[in-house]
């Protein structure tokens, strides 16, 4: 699955553990996501889309 996670993280000046502490998970959790080798569970899309203000299609999208 692609997803903007890395951008919308970085556009804040936030780090990938700081990302991990405002959503309960790991640091391994997030860069896992970014880099495509996890896609999250919908409670945790959910999470994130709120954290940004974004609905969860802005961030995520179906890959190949």
């Amino acid at each position: 699955m692609k997803n903007r996670v890395r951008e919308l993280r970085e556009t804040r000046g936030w780090s990938q553990g700081d990302l991990g502490e405002e959503l309960d998970v790991s640091r391994q959790t997030i860069n896992a996501i970014e880099t495509g080798k996890y896609d999250p569970s919908l409670p945790l899309a959910f999470r994130i889309a709120k954290l940004f203000r974004l609905s969860i299609e802005s961030i995520f999208e179906p890959g190949k």
